[in-house]
């Protein structure tokens, strides 16, 4: 809340609204914090609005911003400047309240953590013209008309309004207001207003600083703003060396963030950040990370609605304090969609706005890389058939011929994650390579080679709409892909090849723990693309953004393919921004075996299925058997062989009420268990088999063990997944074992591409239309054409 004791007359010096003296602290301290001390700073978890947070590490030596939005999470001290587009409405009359609600909300939490935030604020004159706007309507015998009808009122001319009025009339209202908000989470503020000439008396600053240091001590977040009561209007070129002016409350942020030596300054305005060219035009492009010296390549548009300065004062004010140490991140504070969550985001190390560093990275951003991407995707597709399967084989010959690099790197990357003990034993043999391996990777390129021939421009469709009037439908790439894979390196030439068949662009993000597999592999790819000049077709992404920044790209990615654990497909699905994704969430495989099953076919079935590779999405984790088998002698076969495997049993509701002695009952049947462990359900019927497949099922693979045709049959045509097999391992359900050559991912969707995905997966249409000098016109009722809609012909396809 808004401290009573600031609002007195202390220690009043002109420019700004107080100065603390000890005594006014103390009594601060007593009066409105009696549980607010010291140990607030210290405490590891803190809860707010009924959610935990979690101190992170703050502390940094101050003096270098930044170089990587990763890094802003360890910021400690923050500046938020809120420009007047975000704090007033759009008739500029007036504060848009929920926004600045969401604002102070989210200043609390960060409070919360142990951060110390200041706000600097607009938004004086927008409240103060509502209120004189009041007055003046309630003024000059308004009383009068609203007794005589409203027609006078309406005729009433109002005023303009002074802006040092509307500032002088506005200020404690929007104080109050922010005390009123700021309350809510137990949190206070203080006011202080400035104007420049604070700045340039050596005294008056020295006091500014201290009662901000003495504020932020006692937990307490500062409401700074110019006092535009009394501030004279900015002179031009008023620089001193060294020094910027206050002009605006851009400024005024920065001057303020240098010299309370913060981390961090947010710069909060009706725009998403800054631009390549003025926001709104046809080629304007957000720029992500803006450098210093980049000033040349950016044309500024004009200022926002309200308010002093626009974005080129912005920018000025940023390197100012970007040169000062302090780290600096322009974005919007106005869009309805990410505004409740802009500052935490900014803090989080989201890619939000434009980034404002003095490190630039080594090579191209993910956007240029997506960009560069898709021109090789483009280049790529209008290569010959022959070209792109010489690329894949050039690629196979590769992986054989540098198998002594390909496993001495894998070794690194074995031996460091065994060392940091991040992985599981499962994980660990997803990550291993091998000759066996590499040599079962070139044989599957060498069949994407041979079955890419006639992929992409295949006619699909031909038809005569009218004479001399034919359309034809052919497969065209569907653009720009997004393949993120964890522990896998084998995955990534795999994709590669797949991406290179469908004349796809190709963006790769592995995980860390594969680093030096996915780099030497990635490079070996270029090399293999480099033949027809194409290296730049597939992209691996090896800088700090996360994977939700990733899903933000949604001008530049036209697909995403998450291949690893059901909680990153889940998260994927849940970031993605506008962007499909391809994949299932998870793998939850079942077997059914019917009271006609083999003897010899079952426990060799469903050995394979869950023990070959537990942590497979494709391996069984719910056996369903028929009731009638229950204490025969095949269902003692198959519980001594899971026994002999070392399976964890858990108990369906059904199977433990026909036991005195179960295992332990499972929690859930939805479970993907991805290790040695699965459950066992009973069913009294194959239609009941289906129904819990359906119920409990993600619509992955199932299967059916029976020697009854009619049943296997119906299992076949009822069962609505992806995979339905008959007497067959769960672990069939595999691009290379389907003949495929490789898969980008298993899809449950049933959208485009189900099951295990390949070339064809990754291919679209579109329609090619052949005329000559046609239009409508000439097919409407009295028109000299009619419509013939003849189907054609397909051309042969190639034989090879």
């Amino acid at each position: 809340m808004l401290c009573r004791a600031a609002l007195s007359p202390l220690v009043r010096s002109p420019g700004w609204c107080f100065v603390l003296p000890p005594h006014a602290i103390a009594a601060i301290s007593r009066l409105y914090l009696p549980c607010r001390n010291q140990r607030l700073r210290n405490e590891s978890i803190r809860c707010w609005s009924n959610i935990p947070f979690i101190t992170v590490p703050l502390s940094r030596a101050h003096g270098k911003s930044f170089a990587h939005r990763s890094e802003l999470k360890h910021a400690k001290r923050i500046v938020v400047k809120l420009g007047s587009a975000v704090v007033t409405r759009g008739d500029e009359c007036g504060l848009a309240l929920g926004r600045l609600a969401s604002i102070v909300e989210q200043v609390s939490m960060l409070q919360n953590q142990g951060r110390e935030m200041m706000i600097v604020t607009s938004g004086a004159v927008a409240f103060g013209k509502q209120r004189l706007r009041h007055e003046i309507l309630l003024s000059q015998s308004v009383r009068q008309a609203l007794h005589s009808g409203q027609s006078q009122l309406k005729d009433m001319a109002i005023p303009v309004l002074e802006a040092r009025a509307c500032a002088a009339a506005g200020q404690s209202g929007l104080m109050a207001l922010y005390e009123a908000m700021f309350t809510q989470y137990s949190i206070c503020a203080a006011q202080i207003l400035v104007t420049n000439l604070d700045f340039h008396d050596e005294q008056k600053r020295r006091n500014l600083n201290g009662t901000l240091h003495e504020l932020l001590r006692m937990n307490i977040v500062p409401i700074i703003n110019t006092n535009d009561a009394v501030v004279p209007p900015p002179e031009p070129n008023s620089d001193l060396q060294g020094v910027i002016s206050v002009k605006d409350n851009d400024s005024l942020a920065a001057r303020l963030a240098v010299e309370m030596k913060t981390d961090l300054l947010i710069v909060l305005s009706d725009v998403e950040g800054l631009f390549d060219n003025p926001p709104g035009s046809d080629d304007a492009k957000l720029i992500d990370i803006f450098y210093p010296g980049d000033q040349q390549s950016v044309t500024f548009g004009t200022k926002s609605r309200v308010g002093m300065g626009g974005m080129e004062a912005k920018v000025k004010a940023a390197l100012w304090a970007l040169q000062g140490g302090t780290s600096v991140v322009i974005a919007n504070g106005t869009h309805p969609k990410i505004s409740g969550h802009v500052i935490t985001d900014i803090v989080e190390g989201k890619k939000v706005g434009t980034f404002f560093s003095e490190v630039k990275p080594a090579g191209p951003t993910v956007e240029q890389q997506a960009e560069m991407a898709r021109a090789g995707g483009r280049t790529l597709a209008a290569l010959q058939p022959e070209q792109r399967a010489e690329i894949i084989y050039r690629l196979a010959d590769l992986l054989t011929d540098q198998r002594e690099e390909i496993l001495l790197a894998n070794k690194k990357d074995l031996e460091e994650a065994e060392n940091k003990g991040r992985l599981a034993l499962p994980l660990l043999k997803r990550l291993s390579l091998s000759t066996s391996k590499l040599n079962s990777l070139a044989i599957g390129l060498r069949q994407i080679a041979a079955s890419s021939q006639d992929s992409v421009g295949r006619v699909i469709r031909r038809t005569r709409i009218a004479k001399d009037l034919d359309l034809e439908q052919v497969t065209v790439p569907i653009g720009v892909l997004l393949v993120i894979f964890e522990s896998r390196p084998d995955c990534l030439p795999q994709v590669s090849a797949l991406a290179i068949a469908s004349g796809n662009g190709l963006l790769l993000k592995g995980g860390k723990e594969a680093a030096h597999s996915n780099q030497i592999l990635h490079r070996l790819t270029q090399e293999a693309l480099s033949i027809h000049g194409v290296r730049d077709a597939v992209q691996l992404v090896n800088t700090r953004e996360e994977v939700e920044d990733l899903c933000r790209l949604d001008k530049l990615i036209d697909l995403i393919i998450p291949r690893g654990s059901s909680q990153l497909v889940r998260n994927i699905q849940k970031a993605a921004k506008g962007i499909p994704v391809m994949g299932h969430s998870e793998g939850i495989c079942h077997v059914y075996v019917d009271t006609d099953a083999s003897v010899e076919k079952v426990t060799r079935i469903i050995r394979d299925s869950k023990c070959e590779y537990p942590a497979a999405c494709n391996a069984l984790e719910t056996l369903l058997i028929h009731r009638d088998l229950l204490r025969t002698p095949l269902f003692d076969q198959i519980i001594d062989m899971l026994r002999v495997e070392q399976v964890k049993i858990h108990a369906g509701p059904k199977f433990a009420s026909y036991l005195t002695f179960s295992p332990s009952e499972v929690k859930s049947l939805r479970t993907e268990y991805g290790d040695l462990e699965c459950c066992i359900e009973v069913v009294d019927s194959v239609q009941e088999a289906v129904e819990h497949i359906h119920k409990y099922g993600s619509s992955h693979t199932d299967v059916i063990i029976t020697e009854n045709e009619k049943t296997a049959e119906f299992f076949l045509q009822h069962v609505d997944s992806a995979c339905v097999f008959w007497n067959a391992s769960t672990r069939f359900s595999d691009g290379y074992r389907f003949g495929l050559g490789a898969e980008v991912g298993i899809s449950t969707s049933r959208i485009h591409a189900r099951g295990p995905v390949g070339i064809e997966g990754l291919l679209t249409t579109k329609w090619l239309l052949r005329g000559d000098n046609h239009v409508v016109s000439d097919f409407s009722e009295h028109g000299s054409m009619k419509y013939l809609h003849e189907s054609l012909p397909l051309p042969q396809r190639n034989a090879n």
